[in-house]
């Protein structure tokens, strides 16, 4: 019988790491980096996705190939593993490779929040960009950007540049998933946006409705790729959510990004928006806020 998580605060590379226990779902844990929430996962049940924005990403493990079928996937930003443990589910066989520069991290997960038996993710403390240089071309078909240095996207993960280093490792019909958390205006995940219509023939932007309406801060997920997207299939399964949200693309995602605006490169890179301090200002019992 596996040992049941310690909750508690734990040093780690990057700040204080703390996990709690979801009180709403049991067997299920949150891990919180300097009191921003990175990670659930319901150890019991590792198909179980829980933030909305992982949701999301989710659909990308789920129409990047055939139902079932084993895939290459690249993880950026480790956290607690939850969508390597998704992928080990719901795609036995898969191959998986993580990369996380918070070597502390890496172990307080893999101590308290062990992989399920027979997973197969190869994680390395290492910087992200790093690990995608070392990758050998045209080797995964899904790589999976979930990047947070505290609450914020780290400028060279966000370049064209970095973008182009994607490009180099997907398949022809890979597809890259990219989080970032923005607010009113959104100038970030326009300019994120555009940066990557630069390199990928198709991109495409999840969101909550509220967020796209510059109602509040949230986590938008793009999608980009070589080729088509599976657009019918995102729409549905983004407007059955029991978070609702909406699928931007062609013209309308033209249109969002202003019908142009400035590519980043690395010489421009900034580090995403500061959330609002308000965010995560109330002290997390169970259920997290959402990032």
């Amino acid at each position: 019988m596996s040992r049941t998580p310690t909750p508690g605060r734990y040093d780690v590379d990057s700040g204080t790491a703390e996990l709690l226990g979801d009180a709403d779902r049991p067997g299920s844990w949150v891990l919180l980096v300097d009191g921003t929430p990175q990670s659930h996962v319901d150890l019991d049940d590792p198909a179980y996705l829980d933030f909305e924005y992982v949701r999301r990403i989710g659909h990308a493990v789920d129409l990047v190939a055939p139902t079932g079928e084993p895939i290459d996937v690249v993880h950026l930003g480790a956290g607690a593993l939850t969508l390597a443990r998704y992928v080990g589910t719901t795609r036995h066989g898969s191959r998986q490779r993580a990369f996380d520069d918070d070597a502390a991290l890496v172990a307080l997960v893999r101590r308290e929040l062990p992989l399920p038996r027979g997973a197969a993710v190869r994680v390395r403390s290492v910087d992200a960009r790093q690990g995608v240089a070392g990758l050998p071309a045209a080797s995964a078909d899904l790589v999976i950007c979930d990047v947070f240095r505290g609450a914020r996207t780290p400028a060279h993960l966000t370049s064209r540049e970095f973008d182009v280093e994607l490009a180099r490792v997907l398949r022809p019909a890979g597809i890259a998933a990219i989080n970032v958390g923005d607010g009113p205006p959104l100038e970030f995940t326009r300019a994120v946006a555009v940066t990557l219509r630069s390199v990928f023939a198709r991109v495409c932007l999840l969101a909550d409705p509220a967020v796209l309406r510059h109602r509040r801060y949230g986590n938008l997920v793009l999608l980009a790729s070589a080729a088509e997207l599976p657009l019918a299939q995102l729409i549905r399964r983004v407007a059955a959510d029991p978070a609702p949200g909406r699928v931007v693309a062609g013209r309308d995602l033209m249109a969002f990004g202003g019908g142009g605006g400035k590519v980043i490169v690395d010489a421009t890179a900034a580090d995403s928006p500061e959330p609002p301090a308000e965010l995560f200002a109330t002290p997390l019992r169970g259920r997290p806020a959402r990032r």
